[in-house]
């Protein structure tokens, strides 16, 4: 895994028991205030930054006198809508005094699973990050049920990463990495400094131990590296109640890192590949020559549309002759397509009768 310094794009995981104290249910403020100073040395150092931060059931259960023990769904539920009021504040107050713009962002397992959702996402996500926003993601709890839960921060994270592109994925952990057994349990336990690979043997040393604000042991862990690396994103996990542990972890401090075999768009094309098409854009030599050049595909430059297909569904890009050069994922359904081709940017809210947006095809959504 590369120096912190060197990120392009990292996405840092913070568990409950590091942000709110277990024994009043009150948040770790200072430690809040160390975490946002390594969010500044980041962006200083030219990274993007997402944080994946649990903590609002945790929180609103404190507020409302809820015991510590495993809550009703309805609990959670009015836990998460008390705590996340106070999450969100307590992460702007953190990241003011350092001239960074917090943005809170909650999603379902839902909006992954639906290409349109998660276009949506994808693109709240990125144009965030463009204005220099650090975006503030949690598992919304206040709607999601047993059906449409991540269950856990650590996959939620993965997600978030890939979605993003990121290259660094950071799990803080009340633990310094992956062992070889319960490192409380076992004193034979060995830690992994590195992971080039999850065998079959690596998923069975995990087990299910987490803290009693903690939803996620080690297995949650492994799913989380799994997705992260395959989607060409390394990962780490790290101890992280310590004061600045993100600067701790690129100063030595202990660590097991998982590499990725494939950097993060590539990754992300092969993904899109490996869809079946369900339709297609012909764009006419200009656009095609265009899209060479990584761009977007843009409505002016389609000259045909075929099949039926929704948003964020993987059409192929054909030329004239029908000449396939690349897949995307689609912006508008097919209707619209055909409705808006030919056309300019700015007169597409005149032909579909709503705002649009400028791409057919975002040049991050397509593999030539």
């Amino acid at each position: 895994m590369e120096s912190l310094k060197r990120a392009r794009r990292v996405v840092v995981k913070i568990g409950s028991a590091l942000l709110v104290d277990r024994e009043s249910g009150t948040l770790r403020a200072d430690w809040l205030r160390s975490l946002a100073e390594d969010v500044a040395w980041l962006k200083r150092g030219g990274a993007d930054v997402i944080l994946v931060s649990s903590g609002s059931i945790a929180l609103g259960r404190g507020v409302l006198g809820l015991p510590m023990r495993e809550l009703a769904l309805e609990q959670s539920q009015a836990a998460a809508a008390v705590g996340q009021i106070r999450l969100a504040r307590a992460y702007e107050e953190a990241l003011t005094p350092h001239g960074i713009t917090t943005a809170q962002v909650l999603v379902t397992l839902e909006d992954s699973t639906n290409r349109r959702r998660y276009l949506n996402t994808r693109a709240t996500l990125e144009t965030l990050i463009a204005l220099q926003a650090v975006p503030i993601v949690n598992e919304n709890d206040t709607i999601a049920t047993d059906e449409i839960r991540y269950g856990d921060n650590d996959r939620l994270a993965a997600q978030v990463a890939v979605t993003v592109g990121a290259d660094q994925l950071i799990l803080l952990s009340d633990v310094d990495g992956f062992y070889t057994a319960n490192p409380a349990t076992d004193p034979q336990a060995r830690r992994y400094d590195r992971i080039d690979e999850i065998t079959p043997e690596i998923e069975a040393m995990a087990g299910d131990a987490g803290s009693g604000l903690s939803k996620g042991g080690m297995k949650t862990k492994l799913m989380a590296a799994k997705m992260a690396t395959a989607g060409g994103c390394a990962m780490a996990i790290t101890e992280g109640s310590k004061y600045n542990p993100l600067q701790s972890l690129e100063n030595g401090a202990n660590a097991t890192r998982f590499t990725a075999q494939l950097d993060p768009q590539t990754a992300r094309k092969r993904w899109i590949n490996a869809m079946k098409p369900r339709g297609v854009v012909t764009v006419d030599p200009g656009a095609a020559d265009a899209l060479g050049r990584g761009n977007s595909l843009l409505p002016a430059g389609v000259i045909a549309v075929s099949g039926s297909f929704g948003r964020g569904d993987p059409v192929e890009i054909h030329e004239p002759g029908n000449h396939r050069i690349g897949q995307g994922l689609s912006r508008y359904t097919a209707s619209e397509a055909r409705s808006i081709m030919g056309c300019k940017s700015s007169d597409i809210e005149d032909k579909l009768g709503y705002p649009g947006r400028a791409a057919l095809i975002h040049r991050d959504d397509m593999a030539l």
